[in-house]
């Protein structure tokens, strides 16, 4: 939410140390992977990447992860990974990094071994040392249900989740039945679902997903909560209010090496009984200023930019857009203070406000252009769920991974990166 840079305690996993994980040893496999990769440079996270091979479903779906249907898919797959983990799992796979179309290396055999024993790669495509286009489309689905970057290449983060042992994927499912299972009783005709380790929104009608969302989330140390509420209201052009844990950790560390912070930002500083304060009359070399209320003015370089979406909750967290879009295209978005940015936001202010008189998306865009601070109450506020589903099912065949970023699955967590 602030300008500051991501501060990237994670730490590479070394493809090495994926490799040397069994299939008879989780405990390993969580001490190899116990910590995520965070870098640049990663390209966009596409979870609408569509491809099928021979029979085998799209990717792409409708089908919100909160809902019935998701948790039968999810009960299959787990049936199926069991099967899988009782005929001896799959075997590590090691090769030339950057590996790609048109290669022929010994170690494609075993890859395409891996494919077809988690249902990537039909079993007629055989087992030979051509990286051919089927491999290919085959090696972008998976990458694609690990929410890597589809690009067909192994690399080293496509090795490490293929890496990743079938009893440690198969806890992850169980893990995650147990969540999807009270989530798909929600019986809404329109909600919207925050799911933290995808880092994704999805906005939920009738049944199907209306819209779905990039979003970033909350760091390691700043985590974005597990959360039921409801949004009453949509703020165009907001105001943003520092919260003290921002003013805190962030902001009192900027100005004492640039004084000038505040003013460049349009933050204007106010006491206790609504007076503005001037910078330059507050001791930056103390916490002093948690005291003061940090406000920053509508405008392009706001730190919610257009849009706040409020619901009511503990945790003062909230939605809202962000005027550096270029974190979307980062593959780990773990990286606000906790509350929520989204992508496209001003889709999703149209779709909130599409029952509310006199706000389609004329008079939004108008709004927002005036830079005028507009609240506007839902007229039917919907419901939000802030949830933790590392792992899913939207059809056969089609299982979801992600990151436990938060480590609140109890399983290995998977090193994420980009191979390109």
């Amino acid at each position: 939410m602030t300008k500051t840079v991501f501060n990237r305690r994670f730490f590479m996993v070394s493809l090495a140390s994926v490799a040397a994980v069994s299939l008879g040893a989780p405990a390993k496999a969580q001490t190899a992977l116990n910590d995520v990769l965070a870098a640049p440079g990663r390209g966009q996270w596409d979870d609408a990447f569509d491809v099928q091979i021979k029979g085998r479903q799209q990717v792409a779906t409708n089908l919100p992860v909160m809902s019935p249907q998701t948790v039968s898919y999810l009960e299959a797959a787990i049936a199926r990974y069991a099967q899988i983990v009782q005929e001896g799992g799959w075997q590590s796979v090691q090769g030339p990094l950057k590996l790609k179309v048109g290669a022929v290396d010994p170690a494609v055999a075993n890859i395409r071994q891996r494919l077809i024993i988690s249902g990537d790669l039909d079993r007629g495509a055989g087992l030979s040392n051509s990286y051919d286009s089927y491999v290919e489309a085959a090696v972008k689905r998976f990458q694609t249900r690990h929410g890597l970057p589809a690009d067909g290449v192994m690399g080293q983060y496509t090795y490490a989740a293929m890496n990743v042992s079938a009893p440690v994927r198969l806890g992850q499912l169980q893990t995650n039945l147990r969540r999807l299972k009270d989530l798909s009783k929600v019986n809404h005709p329109r909600f919207v679902m925050v799911n933290i380790p995808a880092a994704q929104i999805e906005a939920n009608e009738n049944g199907r997903v209306a819209q779905r969302h990039t979003a970033v989330v909350g760091k390691i140390d700043r985590q974005s909560p597990i959360l039921t509420s409801k949004i009453h209201e949509v703020i165009l052009n907001p105001y943003w209010t520092a919260p003290k844990s921002i003013i805190q950790k962030d902001i009192i560390p900027l100005m004492r090496k640039d004084p000038q912070y505040l003013t460049a930002n349009k933050i204007r500083l106010y006491n206790g009984r609504g007076e503005e304060v001037a910078p330059e009359t507050v001791d930056w070399t103390t916490d002093e200023a948690v005291k003061l209320m940090f406000r920053q003015d509508p405008g392009k370089i706001n730190a919610m930019a257009s849009t706040k979406i409020n619901f009511h909750n503990n945790h003062a967290v909230y939605m809202h857009d962000t005027p550096q879009q270029g974190t979307f295209n980062n593959l780990m978005r773990f990286d606000s203070s906790g509350c929520v940015r989204v992508q496209n936001v001003r889709d999703l202010d149209v779709w909130l406000l599409k029952n509310t008189p006199g706000w389609d998306r004329q008079a939004i865009e108008s709004t927002i252009q005036s830079r005028e601070n507009r609240p506007i109450q839902l007229a039917d506020p919907v419901p939000v769920y802030f949830v933790y589903i590392s792992a899913w099912s939207t059809g056969d065949g089609v299982v979801q991974f992600r990151d436990d970023i938060y480590k609140m699955d109890g399983a290995a967590e998977l090193a994420i990166g980009s191979d390109s």
